[in-house]
This record gives structure tokens, C-alpha cells and sequence, in this order.
């Protein structure tokens, strides 16, 4: 068990009593609806853990270290802290909430392509020691600003697509590794390992084969040189797709098993971000706009809709591309959501798109999609928003702060947790668990905060 903080600033509501998570949205929901409709996360911690006991089933020779800039909300830090992932940064923002929550140095790698001289120093100075370098300039100022340093050269790996645009490369190639592994011995600099940058948009098993057998070749540069390289990060590229991740353990540890059997002492970690977190939040969102056009007659000018005319709806919500759907920017796709109403079996349903609130021709949320007619003041729900969708708002065209997260778990899933032997009894007091309280009503809830 890692340390963590003694005094968190948020709570975690224990659902008992047959209480479930579309409880507690219908709840803030209606609370939401007496006030301003604000949009807000729900977040189940009980889905983190049983993730984690996923990559444990599957994965089990595999070390995790959690990509905090994938979601950095402190109940994630804390659960993942608890069940001993590791952690990788990529800034000294990340690098201070890690150490605000206890998080030992040495379960931390600090990556970035390119760091500031001022946060390798911090790096340094508080014991992060774990670096991971891919080019020349790079290891200047780390053997200048961190000479205690230990680092994961980056091997750029083979793009799974080529045509992909977002598939770019990140690493030195395997031609130009051994200059920089002979620079690093002049230097006096430690090189421990191999991190091989795989994209998360990967779905290309043989993707980590390329890696593995090119991260053996280096490993082997690397002893002739002189280095005891002892550790092999096999990167990122985690969904949470069962199907995936069995593919990927069914390749990964039959390289692994040829190319670095345990008789090698080479300790195996890798990378995952939304595998741990994009299932665990819901967030819900409110119709704030409505437009109506005709599906023929999109960008023209016109009159009403006749009777024989199929409408088109569009929607805008309080939340868009440059607040809490910010992957959209990156081409990430948006589910469509489900609607926060009762409607009949056979009610008929219209294309719609739904569009965030800036006005902005690129802040479109869901392209086409298929609803009932909504109506102003009504809710969406939008599943699986844990990844890369906590980070503040790209811009400042609404007064709104960032969308609360209520954090929640089942006491099935906490009593599971701790009959595990995966986390500890302090965690309890550092999750502050306090019950969730429906009333008689179904329509208010307390998740108070200790004072």
C-alpha cells in the first residue's frame, strides 16, 4: 500500500441497500434540474478495480504503470496508487500530484519528448529517477541536470496503420540506437531499459511483436556496451477491450517468453491510460439550443419545414469539444448517448448532431446520430468518458468551471477490494467513504464531505 493523503477533498459514496449508479444520476440529475443544469461526471471507482483485476487475470507478468495525463482526478491517483500500478508523467504538474498523494519516486517515470531543464532538476531534487530519453539533445541535458538519472531509451515502433494521420512516430530508430547508447557511456549516464512508444489508437497485435523483437536487439547493443539493461517497456495502446487484450497478452508473452525469459531478470511494465478509466464515468450533459432543418436542405437558406419534409434536429449541449469531449479534437470517436427521459418503444426517432456550446464550427460533438425529439432543459448520457476528458477548458467562452465528478462505489465492490489483499485499511480513511442516502422520494441525495 502506497502512502497517500491525509486529508482528501473530496468524498466517495458507498451505494448500499440495492442502491445503483443510475440512482445517483437520476439524483444529481434532479438536483441539477432545481438549479443552474450543470453538466457533472458520476464515477465508479469499482470499475477501476475490477480493471485492475482484469490486467492481473490477463496480464499477469506485466507490471502497469497508469498514464496520469489520461485522467489525473485524485480518486483515480488514489484506487490505482492502493492497488500498486506505477505511474507516468509527462510534466512536473503530474509529477507534484503524484507526490502530493504519496506516490513513491521510484513507481514514477517521467517521459515527455521534450523536458525543461527546470523540471529534470526537479525530477532530480525529489528523486525521480526513471527518464525516458530518444534523441542526443535530450541526453545532454539530462547528463547535465539529472546525472544520477536511469534511463528507457524510446524505440520508435512501426505505425500499425501508415495512412493514419494520428499515427505519428515518437523515438530514436533502431539504426541511430547504438550512437546514442555510446553517447550515454561517454557521458556517464545509466541507460536500464527499452520503452517502445505504441500509439493508443493501436489495434495491430504484431505492432508489439516489431517492438519486443527490436527492443531485444537493443538490449543486446546495450550489454556489448556495457549497460545492465533490466527493464522493457512494452508502452501503450490499452482500450478496454476484452478481446484486445487478449490478443495483445497472446502475442506480448510468447516474444517476451522467447526474447526475455525470466532467466534474463528483465522486469516487463507497460502503459495503460483509458483501459483503467474510460469505462469507470458517465458523464451527463443538458440541452441548452435546438435548431430544426431539413436533411435536403442543410446550409441554405429557408422558409418552415413543409409537412412532407424530414427534420433534422440539431442539438447544443453545456459541454463541447473544448471542455469535457476534447478527444474529439484528436479524431476520437463519440458514442452516441442515451437520453435522460422516458419515451415510448415506438416513438419515432430523427437524425440529429449534437454541438457544444461555443458557436464554433469545429465543435461538433456527434456527427449523426439517431434520437427522439428533444426538448430544451433535457439530459444526455454519455458512457465511457474517462479518458482524456478531465483537463480544463480549452477556452474560456462560458463562465462554467469544469464539470464536477461524484465518485462512488458498491459496498460489494469495497468489500471485494479489501478481501483481495490489494489494498489496505488506511485507504478507507483516505477514500473518506461515507453511505449514500437516498430518500423516500428517490429524488435527493447527500455525498457529504467530512469536515
Amino acid at each position: 500500500m502506497k502512502g497517500i493523503a491525509d486529508e482528501p477533498q473530496y468524498s466517495v459514496g458507498l451505494l448500499e441497500g440495492g442502491t445503483a449508479l443510475c440512482d445517483v444520476i437520476d439524483n444529481h440529475i434532479y438536483e441539477q434540474t432545481l438549479s443552474e443544469k450543470n453538466a457533472f461526471f458520476v464515477a465508479d471507482l469499482g470499475v477501476i478495480m475490477r480493471q485492475h483485476v482484469r490486467w492481473r487475470t490477463r496480464m499477469a507478468q506485466i507490471r502497469p504503470y497508469y498514464v496520469v495525463r489520461c485522467n489525473s482526478s485524485p480518486a483515480v491517483i488514489e484506487v490505482l496508487g492502493a492497488l500498486g500500478t506505477g505511474f507516468v508523467c509527462t510534466n512536473k504538474s503530474e509529477l507534484e500530484l503524484l507526490q502530493n498523494h504519496g506516490i513513491p519516486s521510484e513507481d514514477i517515470i517521467y517521459s515527455g519528448v521534450c523536458k525543461q531543464v527546470s523540471q529534470i532538476k526537479y525530477a532530480a531534487k525529489n528523486g525521480i529517477d526513471l527518464l525516458v530519453c530518444d534523441n542526443e539533445a535530450e541526453l545532454r541535458k539530462i547528463s547535465r541536470c539529472h546525472p544520477n538519472a536511469k534511463l528507457l531509451l524510446q524505440v520508435s515502433t512501426e505505425a500499425s496503420n501508415p495512412d493514419d494521420e494520428m499515427s505519428m512516430t515518437f523515438g530514436c530508430s533502431l539504426k541511430d540506437c547504438r550512437h546514442l547508447l555510446e553517447s550515454a557511456k561517454e557521458l556517464g549516464v545509466q541507460v536500464v531499459g527499452v520503452r517502445s512508444h505504441i500509439s493508443s489508437s493501436c489495434e495491430d497485435d504484431q505492432v508489439y511483436v516489431h517492438a519486443i523483437s527490436d527492443a531485444r536487439c537493443v538490449f543486446d547493443m546495450g550489454e556489448e556496451i556495457g549497460f545492465n539493461m533490466k527493464i522493457l517497456d512494452i508502452g501503450g495502446g490499452f482500450s478496454d477491450s476484452e478481446t484486445q487484450l487478449e490478443l495483445i497478452n497472446s502475442a506480448v508473452m510468447s516474444m517476451v517468453d522467447l526474447y526475455f525469459p525470466p532467466s534474463t531478470g528483465v522486469s516487463i511494465i507497460a502503459e495503460p491510460g483509458s483501459f483503467f478509466v474510460s469505462s469507470a464515468f458517465t458523464l451527463a450533459v443538458n440541452i441548452i439550443s435546438k435548431e430544426v432543418v431539413a436533411r435536403d436542405r442543410q446550409g441554405q437558406e429557408h422558409d418552415d419545414l413543409s409537412p412532407n419534409e424530414e427534420p433534422e434536429f440539431q442539438y447544443y449541449m453545456n459541454e463541447g469539444v473544448y471542455g469535457s469531449f476534447a478527444s474529439k479534437l484528436s479524431e476520437t470517436l463519440i458514442t452516441a448517448p442515451s437520453v435522460h427521459k422516458n419515451t415510448s418503444l415506438d416513438a419515432p426517432v430523427f437524425s440529429s448532431s449534437l454541438w457544444g456550446p461555443s458557436g464554433d464550427d469545429l465543435d461538433q460533438v456527434v456527427e449523426h446520430c439517431l434520437l427522439p425529439e428533444l426538448n430544451i432543459g433535457d439530459w444526455l448520457m454519455f458512457t465511457h468518458t474517462g479518458a482524456y476528458s478531465l483537463g480544463q477548458p480549452l477556452c474560456t467562452s462560458t463562465d462554467s468551471p469544469p464539470p464536477p465528478i461524484y465518485y462512488v462505489i458498491s459496498s460489494r465492490d469495497w468489500f471485494e477490494m479489501q478481501d483481495s489483499g490489494v489494498t489496505h485499511e488506511a485507504t478507507l480513511k483516505n477514500l473518506s467513504l461515507v453511505p449514500y442516502f437516498l430518500n423516500s422520494c428517490q429524488t435527493e441525495a447527500a455525498l457529504s464531505v467530512p469536515a
